[in-house]
């Protein structure tokens, strides 16, 4: 199985990038899938979750309006647009895929620990 993320790089505040995540080695249409973020010393965040069909998209409050999560199951591809982007998002970003919780509660998790799967990871830096 493999989640490879990537589309991230240095931008300044107020500027836009948008991240993918390219899937392989699972039914993608069977996962919900989401979007986390780390800085050092800080616990994993989670940014934003989508579900299987694509219908039912969730955020962090504070990127709500700025960042919006898609996916095209023909390409087994999630993004991450990321607009209006702030020094505070500087961040690793991860993405991570979901079967048993989003079967189970037909729902999408934010917590990381219910996640199966992890992508590598792709750095954005906002500068101010």
């Amino acid at each position: 199985v493999q989640l490879q993320a990537s589309g991230g790089g240095l931008v300044e505040a107020g500027g836009s990038l948008r991240l993918s995540c390219v899937v392989s080695g699972i039914t993608f249409t069977t996962y919900a899938m989401g979007w986390f973020r780390q800085t050092p010393g800080k616990d994993r965040e989670y940014v934003a979750g989508i579900s299987k069909n694509g219908k039912n998209a969730y955020y962090l409050d504070s990127v709500k309006g700025r960042f919006t999560i898609s996916r095209d199951n023909a390409k087994n591809t999630v993004y991450l647009q990321m607009n209006s982007l702030k020094s505070e998002d500087t961040a690793v970003y991860y993405c991570a895929a979901d079967r048993m919780y989003s079967s189970q509660y037909n729902d999408v998790p934010s917590r990381g620990s219910y996640y199966d799967y992890w992508g590598q990871g792709t750095q954005v830096t906002v500068s101010s």
